[in-house]
């Protein structure tokens, strides 16, 4: 039997975008000729997903899973929203959630981590799972939260089934409180955070580049009206509190009550159960986001 060196196998799995062990079973069913390796893999539908790679994907799930003070949220993209209520299709996303509660935040490190089920890596098995469905499937992204103290809150919009849907919020809340009082205050502040799409925890928070930009614009809107220069500092200013309000989680008016801050919101929940309650860190992710979809010519012929 002809040795089936790494390097024959990455050869294979370049040309054919199959996964790693498939490859090398294909090459080991015949004797290490690869182009019969090939034609294999062809028979066994295995090799089709190099020819899907190149469609757009933005359509699947967001999967969310918690595991004590740890919580991840993943995006698995496919082309058609038909895949998201396909079995196997949405118990690869649950599994992955799970998987990166042990790994955390990194995609690669996730992509590495072995699918106990098949003995694949996650990556191999999303290659074989496309080559099983029939679509292109990516696995797009991953973060992770955490805390010391306290719990992380999760919400799904638009849930498919527990855990997956089109929007998925983590929140790592750090508290001293327990009980089922803190636990509807996480679970009623993700569902905001779902709504509202903050960017940011505070001001403090807010990225350098989106504040210059945010600047820059009312810069110019401001020159518009002819106004001495001092004075356009001012209106700027003014203006970039608006936008702070707008895009900052602890200045939002609070979707299930307008009236009152997030901000203080979370004050009189940390005084109510007798401990700070202070938002550590939340990450929202909503399916797609991101994406340049292909517009079809609905006109052009087939």
């Amino acid at each position: 039997m002809a040795e089936i060196s790494a390097s024959l196998v990455k050869a294979l799995r370049d040309k054919t975008n199959a996964g790693m062990m498939d490859c090398k079973k294909a090459l080991t069913e015949t004797g290490g000729d690869i182009e019969a390796a090939v034609d294999w893999l062809r028979k066994k539908g295995l090799s089709a997903a190099a020819k899907r790679s190149g469609r757009i994907a933005s359509e699947g799930l967001v999967g969310i899973a918690v595991d004590g003070t740890r919580g991840a949220v993943v995006e698995v993209n496919s082309e058609t929203d038909f895949v998201a209520r396909n079995a196997l299709f949405r118990a690869f996303v649950s599994g992955v959630a799970e998987l990166a509660c042990q790994v955390g935040g990194d995609l690669d490190a996730l992509k590495s981590t072995t699918w106990k089920a098949s003995g694949r890596t996650v990556g191999d098995e999303v290659t074989h799972l496309a080559a099983t469905i029939g679509e292109n499937i990516t696995l797009r992204r991953v973060d992770a939260v955490s805390t010391d103290r306290g719990i992380i809150a999760s919400y799904v919009h638009s849930a498919a089934a527990p855990g997956i849907g089109r929007i998925g919020v983590l929140v790592a809340l750090e508290t001293a409180a327990e009980g089922e009082a803190v636990t509807s205050v996480g679970k009623k502040l993700a569902m905001h955070i779902a709504a509202a799409s903050p960017v940011a925890i505070s001001r403090s928070d807010v990225p350098a580049d989106a504040l210059e930009r945010e600047r820059a614009v009312l810069v110019d809107q401001a020159r518009a009206s002819g106004k001495p220069e001092a004075v356009i500092q001012k209106m700027v200013e003014g203006r970039l509190g608006k936008f702070y309000e707008e895009v900052c989680l602890l200045e939002q008016a609070f979707v299930m009550d307008p009236q009152t801050k997030v901000g203080a919101l979370l004050e009189a929940a940390g005084k109510e159960l007798g401990s700070p309650v202070t938002v550590r860190r939340f990450v929202r992710f909503a399916l797609g986001e991101g994406i340049e979809k292909e517009q079809g010519d609905t006109s052009a012929a087939a």
